[in-house]
């Protein structure tokens, strides 16, 4: 999802606010284990893991504060979420809560959900947190036929398996008897014959299960899986798509001071075990040298003995040695259409205007029959009362986003350009409306960002959020590998396997840093 629009150049951080997570000084100088190339979720977990290994690392920002899809900005006092609102499976035993025991961090400080609310054309339902909860509401809401109980009952089976694999170590894809021996330590004999679901899609499991033609499950589904693969029923994945699904019950958290006070306390963790995050740094160009890698960049030159780039794949290829380049470019001709853009408005707002519902987040599909995006499927996301980091006493920072086409908001003159952000803005708070009547009758602050917004201060080719929309030939076994066979430089990120969000990025962290550490061996103390 977008950032603002309200400055020329990456002002849209508050250099304050950023200060504590940067190094405005910082110069090239001397060598590391590993350069990480990109400060998001997925650079700086990686980062972080091999630190906390005793490998040397230092990651290159080309913006003023860490997070990219998960970064975040401020204006008049609040402090909003620029993309990801949640971090998914950070609690003990998760996926995410694996990784702050491993570099020894403590446990997020911030509110986990119970719960969001799905609005439907005709119907509410809740997405509880609590399974068993769940398990009631969703029988109660589509229907409790033997064909709703066994299509239910085999979506969890596939999701547990998966949510199993990705927090015992396995890993996708599978490159060797290696990644085939971990997947099959963490699940057992039995529960590996689910890898035969691997070539199904979700629409198969309805159509198994005789629900097809069940309108209301399919765009309940629909809504689900386009906010989380970006994918559609008939083509996403179906081990994605249950997972995506079931993500509720995994655990969603929103930090204290949302997106920036997490990075402020990760980063903070990160300089403590001696990494280094060096801010406004454009990675300009990366060449091998002998065993080592130089990188180029707009603060100077930086060598190591490896690097993980966390840039999209896109723009890896256009900075990278040719190796690089020629080995990622069928990949990237196979999935330039498989991308999609965000719009966003962030409000900053008296807390009368969100009080009602008892839960602060909202997906909302508005008609069954019209295609999925530019509010029809719209996520509502609002800071938790008391917190302060997040907006001042009295306020709630609110963050209204839905997914859109890219090819809408190209080509556009700048007054076509302004008339469709304003038709969108008023659009997405018309629709919010229906959760909170008053949403944005006296707001402190009114910002909208689009896809050339994403262009413009986070880089991302096209203004493309999050990772590719995910179908068979594209996802899992066929997605971008983390090792693309160059020695010494590696993947990971949402246009890498496993894929968009922040569990993905986390989990994709530590397929990075294994192999990492494999390649060092013997050369790291």
């Amino acid at each position: 999802m977008a950032i603002s629009e309200a400055r020329a150049a990456t002002p849209w951080i508050d250099r304050r606010a950023a200060a504590p997570a940067r190094e405005a000084d910082s110069i090239a100088s001397g060598a590391s284990d590993v350069v990480v190339l990109g400060g998001g979720m997925a650079g700086l977990a990686t980062a972080a893991r091999l630190q906390a290994r005793g490998v040397s690392t230092v990651v290159l920002e080309a913006h003023a504060t860490p997070g990219g899809c998960a970064g975040w900005f401020r204006r008049r006092g609040f402090t909003f979420d620029a993309g990801a609102t949640t971090l998914v499976d950070f609690g003990p035993g998760g996926v995410g809560g694996e990784l702050l025991d491993e570099i020894g961090l403590g446990a997020v400080d911030g509110e986990a959900l119970p719960g969001y609310t799905a609005w439907l054309p005709d119907r509410t339902v809740d997405l509880d947190r609590d399974p068993d909860k769940w398990s009631e509401t969703r029988l109660a809401a589509f229907g409790s036929s033997a064909g709703h109980r066994r299509f239910w009952e085999t979506l969890d089976a596939i999701a547990s398996t998966f949510w199993r694999v990705s927090r015992r170590g396995g890993s996708l894809p599978i490159h060797g008897l290696g990644d085939l021996a971990r997947a099959a330590r963490a699940v057992g004999v039995r529960e590996s014959l689910r890898a035969r679901y691997l070539t199904w899609t979700l629409g198969d499991l309805l159509r198994r299960h005789g629900l097809d033609a069940d309108r209301p499950l399919r765009a309940f589904l629909g809504m689900l899986v386009e906010d989380t693969v970006h994918g559609r029923v008939d083509t996403a994945p179906l081990v994605n798509a249950a997972l995506g699904i079931t993500i509720r019950g995994a655990g969603l958290t929103r930090a204290r001071g949302g997106m920036a006070g997490f990075w402020r306390r990760f980063v903070a963790h990160y300089h403590s075990l001696g990494g280094r995050l060096v801010t406004r740094c454009r990675v300009e160009r990366v060449s091998a040298a002998g065993r080592s890698f130089v990188v180029d960049t707009s603060r100077g030159t930086f060598t190591a003995r490896q690097v993980v780039s966390a840039l999209p794949a896109e723009l890896t290829a256009r900075v990278a040695s040719e190796p690089v380049a020629r080995r990622l470019a069928p990949h990237l001709m196979r999935n330039s259409e498989a991308v999609g853009g965000a719009v966003v408005v962030y409000l900053g707002v008296p807390e009368a205007e969100v009080q009602g519902p008892r839960w602060t987040h909202h997906q909302l599909l508005h008609d069954y029959d019209a295609p999925l995006g530019m509010g029809n499927n719209m996520f509502v996301s609002v800071s938790a009362p008391g917190d302060l980091a997040s907006a001042p006493a009295g306020h709630r920072v609110v963050m209204v986003s839905t997914h859109c086409e890219l090819d809408a908001w190209e080509g556009l003159e700048p007054r076509e350009y302004a008339r469709a952000k304003k038709a969108a803005k008023e659009r997405l708070i018309g629709l919010a409306r229906r959760v909170y009547p008053d949403l944005a009758r006296n707001p402190v602050v009114v910002e909208t960002g689009t896809p050339r917004t994403f262009l413009r201060f986070v880089g991302r080719p096209r203004g493309a959020v999050g990772g590719y929309r995910l179908h068979l030939g594209n996802a899992n076994l066929r997605a971008i590998p983390q090792d693309i066979g160059v020695p010494g430089f590696h993947l990971v990120g949402d246009t890498t396997w496993p894929g968009l969000g922040t569990v993905a990025s986390v989990l994709g962290s530590r397929v990075a840093a294994r192999n990492v550490l494999a390649e060092l061996g013997s050369e790291v103390g």
